[in-house]
């Protein structure tokens, strides 16, 4: 049985060594098993893509992929899946916090007839309060709008066998969210849980705002509740405008002609410009999406590789 080892890298260079060690010292341990490694670099800056070519020299089973420019981690993910040849295919990243030590365990859960063996975080002491609170608060709404389930703390670190890999890089979205992808495939999965891990050198390439771009896509890609809230919005202001309507002329029987108010005026103005506006960007975030699928550009271009035969997204 042959598992390829799936590891996106962008700017890794002062932990990707140590990663190579640990992760060859647990699959080493491991009979009955082939391994190999591919390594996506991701349009690194730094020296990711020589680190890699010298993992290369000293160990055959390391396979690499160079991007022409940096397309995010999404797309190295997907590059390396079309690219894996193995019977199952587990993503981790290189920054240690999905720890290798787990491998073992999710190889067992394979061998009970698992398709899938994916892990999610158990605690969260690593990161900051606001992002701890924005992230539980993600997974809260995008379960409660979106038809698929995504448990709290579910992360793509997950082992998975060759046809749900097929089944994964035959979507081939541009925009892509992984977590909603992997839940969406189906799949029997299995759960398993580990505690919070510090990286192991280098610093986090996800700001809050990137994290709050990530979480926008991956609600305008599996849910279409937003655009549900225009329709909603709409009904209820025009239901309150109407209601308004017979208080006004039923109040101007009773009491007579009264002096219109400006500042009330302008304060209904100003919210139903906004909720104009509001709607207007939500339609548009879905119009993006659709611009951007249509043109049916390439989810990543390889520009260095020793892959055989490697599987460019040229045209898909």
């Amino acid at each position: 049985m042959l598992v390829d080892i799936i590891v996106p890298c962008y700017n890794e260079s002062a932990v990707l060594n140590m990663f190579y060690t640990e992760t060859a010292r647990v699959i080493d341990d491991i009979k009955g098993y082939d391994f190999n490694f591919i390594f996506v670099d991701d349009g690194s800056k730094d020296d990711t893509f020589k680190i890699m070519k010298e993992l290369a020299a000293e160990d055959k089973r390391v396979r690499y992929i160079s991007f022409s420019r940096n397309f995010g981690k999404e797309s190295a993910m997907y590059a390396g899946l079309k690219n894996s040849t193995g019977d199952y295919a587990v993503i981790l990243d290189a920054d240690l916090q999905h720890p290798p030590a787990l491998i073992p365990k999710m190889l067992e859960a394979m061998e009970e007839g698992y398709d899938c063996c994916a892990t999610n975080r158990a605690t969260r002491d690593g990161d900051p309060f606001l992002r701890t609170f924005f992230t539980r608060r993600f997974y809260s709404f995008i379960n409660r709008i979106s038809e698929v389930d995504m448990p709290d703390g579910a992360g793509d670190f997950r082992m998975m066998s060759r046809k749900m890999v097929d089944a994964i890089i035959s979507l081939s979205e541009v925009q892509r969210f992984s977590k909603g992808i992997f839940s969406w495939v189906g799949f029997n999965t299995k759960w398993i849980s580990f505690n919070d891990v510090q990286r192991a050198a280098g610093v986090t390439k996800w700001s809050l705002w990137g994290l709050l771009k990530y979480a926008v896509a991956g609600i305008t890609a599996f849910s279409t509740f937003p655009l549900k809230v225009a329709i909603y919005l709409g009904s209820v202001i025009s239901a309150s405008s109407f209601i308004y309507l017979i208080y006004i002329i039923i109040k101007t029987i009773i009491h007579g002609r009264d002096f219109p108010g400006y500042a009330s005026i302008i304060t209904i103005l100003l919210f139903l410009g906004g909720c104009i506006i509001l709607c207007c960007g939500i339609m548009g975030e879905y119009i993006a999406k659709i611009y951007i699928e249509v043109k049916n550009r390439p989810i990543y271009i390889i520009d260095k590789t020793n892959v055989d035969k490697p599987k460019n997204d040229y045209g898909r």
